[in-house]
């Protein structure tokens, strides 16, 4: 857990140097990345919202992403964590959007993807895409490996 705090700080401190906002969206990692990043003092320089995305309602009340949008596409995948990194700019007016989807296990999803698979995408000035596999059942390690996957994924290209 420290390691994803200090993390979130270099990247908070880095938005923050840089006049920059963020705003996160999170499935498999629960809330882990928003809460790393508010953990910090400060981060209302930098923070603007963080939602966890996690079930269908979810993703229709608070991002706003209709069964339409999802046309040909499906949850834990890549085109879907750079819709939601989009919808988050769009819908807050930042600079970054940072989404993760994927299974933290114990056991995959219903899309079969096993667990320890997360889809992460940075939308901002660039914009990138990216699939990790953990090959673990761990739940917990899982959602701290998407989280510091996801800053990592965002601090390289800030």
């Amino acid at each position: 857990m420290e390691e994803l705090l200090e993390l979130a700080g270099r990247v908070g401190e880095r938005l923050k140097a840089r006049g920059e906002t963020v705003a996160v969206a999170e499935s498999s990692a629960g809330g882990l990345i928003s809460a790393a990043l508010l953990a910090h003092a400060g981060a209302s320089a930098y923070f603007v919202s963080g939602a966890v995305v996690y079930t269908m309602q979810a993703r229709e009340g608070l991002m706003g992403i209709s069964a339409a949008d999802m046309a040909g596409m499906r949850s834990s995948s890549e085109p879907y964590a750079l819709l939601l990194a989009r919808r988050l700019r769009e819908r807050f007016g930042v600079v970054w959007g940072l989404a993760e989807t994927g299974a933290a296990g114990p056991s995959g999803n219903r899309y079969g993807d096993a667990a320890g698979h997360s889809c992460l995408a940075v939308s901002g000035p660039v914009e990138i895409v990216r699939t990790i596999e953990t090959g673990a059942a761990d739940r917990q390690m899982n959602m701290r490996v998407f989280a510091c996957s996801a800053l990592t994924l965002l601090q390289e290209n800030l």
